[in-house]
């Protein structure tokens, strides 16, 4: 009875948030989504969303798969995946991202790069069959001067 093994639930990631009027300073690192209403400095590294809300100012750098900015960023941002802003959003800072949404109204002050894509295709991958085609064409020219 005292010995068995207890039945353990599968544990499901929390969110956070740093919710309007909080203020938090240093450095993040999270494993799920993040929600900013608050104030925060220093630097984020998150697994999941960032999400800046309309009330949010973010005074640093930001890595996330997806970014989404409806508030006030000043510091560079790295999106894995996707950044978004909204129309409210503001960023002041330089942008890597794999792909790019900016609604009419946000304000960006920055650069913008974009990551590459991964080749479909390898290099020297596509055979052209000239070889053939010529060959194919001598003979029908050989046939029409018979």
């Amino acid at each position: 009875m005292w010995g068995k093994n207890k039945l353990q639930l599968p544990v499901k990631p929390t969110d956070s948030l740093i919710g309007h009027g909080g203020t938090l300073e240093g450095k993040l690192n999270c494993d799920t989504n993040l929600r900013i209403e608050g104030n925060f400095s220093g630097e984020i590294h998150c697994q999941g969303t960032v999400t800046v809300g309309e009330q949010g100012t973010v005074r640093s750098s930001i890595r996330a798969q997806d970014i989404i900015i409806a508030g006030k960023v000043y510091g560079d941002v790295i999106a894995d995946q996707r950044l978004m802003m909204t129309d409210t959003g503001q960023l002041h800072g330089n942008i890597l991202a794999g792909s790019l949404s900016i609604m009419e109204g946000s304000v960006l002050n920055g650069s913008v790069a974009m990551a590459e894509e991964p080749a479909t295709e390898k290099a020297g991958g596509l055979q052209k069959k000239e070889h053939a085609d010529k060959a194919g064409k001598r003979g029908s020219k050989q046939a029409e001067t018979a």
